[in-house]
């Protein structure tokens, strides 16, 4: 069971109990209803499987969650968690082909026609392992029923933060003209903006640095929501929410009504920021940052239609009782990259094309490591304990000088002891 399997897991479990963990001061006094209702519901697992979870199973997962955090939910046990067991590669391909050619042909009639051929048997396969199966090949093909929407705000701050990105204005450097972006989130009840930049990529990197400045300033939000771009869809956004203690949520695809706030907030820059900007006065981005910057904070201090003569900013901070603020260690470790590298056998990792030193303990052996975007910390996630260990950018000359220990292996020390 490989460590990416292993998050994926977590992070399903977590996305399970994440209403209870997030709701603060609003959590239902009681939990028992929260389980008995989320064991409930179908959920998609990390295979496509539709699942269901008992309410023990929802109760347990909550008290890892509290007592060990992101990690405790990773599973320990079994390899096989995920996996179609009761079908084998002839009964998918031909549970895949009936769907294909007959997509209306229900459930019933394809466990019917398998029976039939000899495929499965009654005692081997049941009807709900079929029915689930041809459910998850539904919802991967996006066949489920369109969604009414309706105009709505949430009660209160930090409830929802919605992140966006959009084109921003072109910077000329000589005869070249560089686009730029700009990449936003917002607070749903107050309109407040949280979190802006403007930088020449629109990519993850760029859109945490944006997240960790307003959780910074802000607290952290109960849920962020974005749009189905491959930025927040990526494993590195699931694994900063799970460690936040935020959940995370996609706007149905083509459904830009889902973030209408946020699209709202790039049409009003583009309005009055962008039209009125002499580019010939901007030499470079910082230059252009800090245009918007002042734009955005005369934004939150300018009085809204929909806020009863509120400013954003008046709005946000009525409710500041509300805001709930991270240490520094926690931000800290919430907002590392993670990713797997396997160790040579001098004790080297690469990362980028930039090595960087392991303990030699390491050597040969495949490990996390967690690291910020700018290299200014890497550590190496010790696979028995959990716990970080930094790393720094390998010094041949410093190595030369060093004295060689040497590394007894397991197999030689147990010959010693014959």
């Amino acid at each position: 069971m490989d460590e990416h399997y292993r998050n994926q897991v977590a992070l399903f479990r977590y996305g399970i109990i994440a209403p209870l963990v997030t709701a603060g001061n609003s959590a239902p006094a009681d939990r028992g209803e929260f389980f008995r209702n989320a064991a409930e519901k179908d959920y998609s697992f990390v295979d496509g499987r539709t699942v269901r979870v008992s309410e023990h199973t929802v109760y347990r997962y909550y008290n890892a969650y509290m007592s060990g955090g992101f990690d405790a939910l990773k599973p320990k046990g079994r390899s096989d968690v995920g996996k179609v067991r009761k079908l084998d590669e002839d009964s998918v391909s031909q549970i895949e082909y009936l769907h294909k050619e007959y997509p209306r042909m229900p459930s019933t009639l394809i466990y019917q026609k398998l029976i039939e051929n000899g495929t499965i048997s009654k005692s081997q396969v049941s009807l709900s392992t079929i029915t689930r199966y041809v459910s998850s090949l539904k919802k991967k093909e996006g066949t489920m029923p369109g969604r009414e929407f309706r105009r709505y705000e949430l009660e209160h701050i930090n409830e929802v933060w919605y992140g966006d990105s959009s084109v921003g204005p072109y910077l000329r450097d000589g005869k070249k003209r560089f686009k730029t972006w700009m990449i936003a989130l917002i607070d749903d009840a107050s309109r407040f903006v949280v979190g802006i930049d403007i930088f020449f990529n629109d990519n993850y990197v760029n859109l945490m640095q944006v997240i960790r400045s307003a959780v910074q300033k802000y607290g952290k939000p109960q849920t962020l929501k974005f749009d189905n771009g491959s930025n927040y869809r990526s494993h590195q956004m699931e694994l900063l929410c799970a460690r936040l203690g935020t959940a995370l949520s996609y706007a149905p695809p083509k459904s830009p009504q889902s973030k209408a706030k946020c699209e709202r907030l790039f049409r009003t820059i583009k309005d009055h920021w962008m039209s009125q900007l002499n580019m010939a006065d901007f030499h470079n981005i910082d230059e252009l940052r800090e245009s918007l910057f002042t734009y955005i904070q005369k934004y939150n201090q300018t009085e809204h239609s929909s806020l009863g003569r509120k400013t954003p900013q008046q709005r946000f901070f009525d409710e500041s009782n509300l805001i709930v603020r991270l240490s520094d260690e926690k931000i800290e470790n919430s907002f590392l990259l993670e990713l797997e590298r396997r160790v040579s056998r001098d004790g080297i990792i690469t990362i980028d094309n930039q090595e960087f030193e392991v303990d030699y303990k390491y050597s040969s052996q495949k490990l996390t490591i967690r690291y910020s975007p700018d290299f200014s910390h890497l550590y190496t996630v010790d696979p028995i304990t959990g716990e970080l260990d930094e790393i720094h950018i390998l010094n041949k000359l410093s190595n030369s000088d060093s004295h060689r220990h040497t590394q007894h292996s397991y197999a030689a020390s147990t010959e010693d002891t014959k």
